[in-house]
């Protein structure tokens, strides 16, 4: 590989599996770098594996697994969404592994804190609690309309998201502190209407060392524009 090479390894959000990341992975690899682009346990192709047991640290120990069985250093750790709590705590648990922490349009992840007791849009917010009352082991998909994703791809997102694990979304996950560790952190935020992402955005700018940006485009920054994510995943190695 050539010297400039990175390995990232690009983690999905709630209801998706790996085949979300195909544009981004593909530029990146054609730049060199090796890209993983793991499905979490109960969705996508693995779907069929589905569990009630699968919770967020079922989904923490998936990318641990594809950090130690492929033999992964320096790693880019990317995070959309949801992922974004899953990958703060992957960082947590191997911090020397990490070369940099990139969150797509995602929750940063806060000890004792599960997705549910993040701020959620409205429509998303009822829509899980319907989902919770009714007393289900799975989430619905939430139409990608409701995520402004571009209208010449909802048909193909909304028939590749599978139901989520509730309990991914209810577990909360505890930190120790170590992922602060990794130093080099980048906040990608998407500008579409009623994001709770600004917020997380805001936040993080008012601490030192992150690097943020904004993209005007869907939640699914990774699809909508994945040559200018592909140039700011880039400009993250620099850190």
């Amino acid at each position: 590989m050539p010297q400039s090479s990175a390995t990232f390894v690009l983690v999905h959000g709630a209801w998706h599996g790996g085949w979300c990341y195909s544009r981004l992975a593909r530029i990146l690899r054609a730049k060199g770098h090796d890209v993983f682009t793991p499905t979490l346990s109960g969705l996508g192709e693995r779907s069929n594996g589905y569990s009630p047991a699968i919770n967020a640290s079922t989904h923490v120990q998936d990318i641990v697994n594809v950090i130690n069985f492929e033999d992964l250093q320096d790693v880019v750790l990317v995070g959309h969404s949801y992922a974004g709590i899953v990958i703060t705590k992957v960082a947590d648990i191997m911090p020397e592994r990490v070369r940099a922490l990139v969150y797509l349009d995602a929750f940063v992840g806060e000890d004792d804190k599960s997705t549910f007791d993040l701020d959620l849009p409205e429509a998303v917010a009822a829509h899980l609690s319907r989902a919770q009352s009714s007393g289900g082991h799975t989430i619905p998909p939430v139409p990608s309309s409701a995520f402004g994703a571009s209208i010449d791809d909802q048909a193909w997102i909304d028939a590749k998201c599978t139901p989520q694990p509730f309990a991914t979304l209810a577990e909360r996950l505890r930190l120790s502190g170590r992922f602060h560790d990794v130093t080099n952190r980048t906040y990608i935020a998407a500008n579409w209407p009623n994001s709770p992402f600004r917020a997380v955005m805001a936040r993080v700018l008012s601490l030192p060392g992150w690097r943020v940006h904004e993209l005007p485009c869907g939640h699914d920054v990774m699809i909508d524009m994945p040559q200018e994510v592909a140039a700011l995943l880039q400009e993250a190695l620099t850190g």
